[in-house]
């Protein structure tokens, strides 16, 4: 079941994206936020995670890009699942209600910033209509090694 994620599901959201930070090409990041730091961070109603049972096992969330009005309807997409769901379809499913609640608050881009080793990230997005805009080179450094990064972004058909 894919819902609204609550302020109660935190804990499970940065558990899940502790996972993530142990995969080393999951983000840049080299700690977990606070809930306080992760709940500034991201749109307020664009934020969902995956239940099964009663245990979230995945989730995403939209972070603003910038606070020029132009760029108000640009999202940077964040979506992390438990590695025991993952190849599941737990993320599709993510991505989808994303998309479709995004386009409904108004947002015509979503864009991801991807490590060009995370393989399965990439042909996830592409699945869900994400193109390839470019790799950024040895962007950034993690643990004293340079990544590149694949940038992506969806265009939204229905505000265009």
């Amino acid at each position: 079941m894919i819902r609204q994620m609550k302020l109660t599901d935190l804990d499970a959201v940065l558990t899940i994206y502790g996972e993530g930070l142990k995969t080393g090409c999951a983000t840049l990041e080299t700690t977990i936020p606070s809930k306080e730091k992760w709940n500034s961070s991201h749109h307020k109603t664009l934020r969902f995670v995956a239940e099964i049972g009663e245990q979230v096992v995945g989730w995403v969330a939209l972070s603003p890009i910038s606070t020029r009005q132009a760029y108000s309807g640009v999202g940077e997409i964040s979506i992390y699942v438990r590695s025991i769901y993952r190849g599941t379809g737990v993320a599709s499913l993510l991505m989808g209600k994303m998309i479709e609640q995004s386009e409904k608050e108004g947002f015509w881009t979503l864009q991801s910033s991807i490590f060009a080793i995370n393989k399965p990230s990439i042909k996830l997005h592409k699945k869900m209509g994400f193109r390839t805009v470019g790799t950024r080179e040895k962007i950034a450094q993690l643990y004293g090694q340079w990544h590149d990064t694949v940038i992506m972004e969806r265009r939204s058909e229905n505000i265009f």
